[in-house]
């Protein structure tokens, strides 16, 4: 009990002495899982992109409660102009629908609920790796997801395990998490594609996709950019700029001048990162960077400091 005290105490104390400095900073968040997913949502948060410190001592913070399987894996979270966060994941492995779920503080979640996004097309197999972007522009939310649906894309030859799926990119649009555009295609490069991620830029917005086929093998990241998200983005993309390793599940992310980009090196069983100035030109920077150990695809995303240290005192009140 005195052990639990003094660290309540030392989060105190440290919370009270930033927020006697100057304006409250930046600080970034990643959400994510471990395992299967089936114990639900993780975060951790840095201060630079590149040192990462566990929340709630690594412990999850919702359990996942809606799906076939009853997973919260591939978690993806985005704040609205409201300050309200809105968080959607994929909750089996065979699932028509996804999963969602509203916070302000990243503690206190609103009840989950399935979103049957592909649930009008009964041959769908699966709904992947769904991803949240709010687009400031048009207030407006995209979510995104991956799902092999035989009788539009035929399957294709893949490794055993991979059962040959054949996947695309498809979206639904809302303001309120309420009521939801058609599910329509999204993305279509010619190749079984998932885990795409959006960055909104300067000047455009950049997207980052995988490139899943295992025959021939690729496994690998590609980049693709548009200067207007209502028209879509270029069905060319670029070269791989992930190397030889298989990854998956990369999310994107500014920090000052730099574009990041994490993502799980699946295979190793460790995470990589790159960044980038100009968004062509790529450094690999995965030995500079320190995440959780057994972390699994997720998202990274900005929030204001305040909203790091009242999610640091309610974690330690939570003990």
């Amino acid at each position: 009990m005195l052990k639990k005290n003094l660290i309540k105490l030392s989060v105190i104390l440290f919370i009270f002495m930033t927020g006697c400095a100057s304006n409250s900073k930046d600080v970034y968040l990643f959400s994510y899982f471990v395992g299967n997913g089936q114990d639900g949502l993780h975060l951790t948060y840095s201060y630079d992109g590149h040192q990462w410190e566990t929340i709630n001592n690594g412990q999850s913070l919702l359990k996942p409660m809606v799906g076939k399987d009853r997973l919260m894996r591939d978690p993806s979270i985005a704040q609205g102009k409201d300050g309200v966060f809105h968080m959607v994941w994929t909750t089996g492995w065979w699932d028509q629908g996804i999963g969602y779920a509203s916070s302000t503080d990243l503690i206190n979640w609103s009840e989950q609920q399935n979103i049957p996004v592909m649930e009008h097309l009964e041959s769908t197999r699966n709904s992947w790796a769904p991803e949240v972007f709010y687009d400031e522009a048009d207030d407006l939310f995209y979510i995104i997801w991956a799902s092999t649906v035989p009788e539009l894309y035929p399957e294709i030859e893949t490794s055993a395990n991979e059962k040959g799926l054949n996947h695309r990119q498809y979206y639904t649009t809302t303001k309120d998490f309420k009521t939801f555009a058609p599910t329509e295609l999204f993305f279509d490069p010619g190749f079984s594609v998932i885990d795409a991620a959006i960055l909104k830029t300067d000047s455009d917005y950049l997207m980052v996709v995988k490139n899943e086929m295992s025959v021939p093998v690729e496994k690998n990241l590609r980049i693709t950019r548009t200067k207007d998200l209502k028209e879509g983005f270029p069905t060319e993309v670029s070269e791989s700029i992930s190397g030889k390793s298989w990854v998956e599940g990369p999310t994107p992310l500014q920090i000052g001048e730099y574009m990041y980009i994490y993502f799980d090196k699946y295979r190793e069983k460790k995470y990589g990162a790159l960044r980038s100035k100009d968004g062509q030109n790529w450094e690999d920077i995965s030995e500079m960077i320190n995440l959780p150990r057994g972390i699994r695809h997720g998202t990274a995303f900005k929030v204001s400091e305040d909203i790091l240290n009242k999610l640091l005192v309610l974690t330690e009140e939570s003990q």
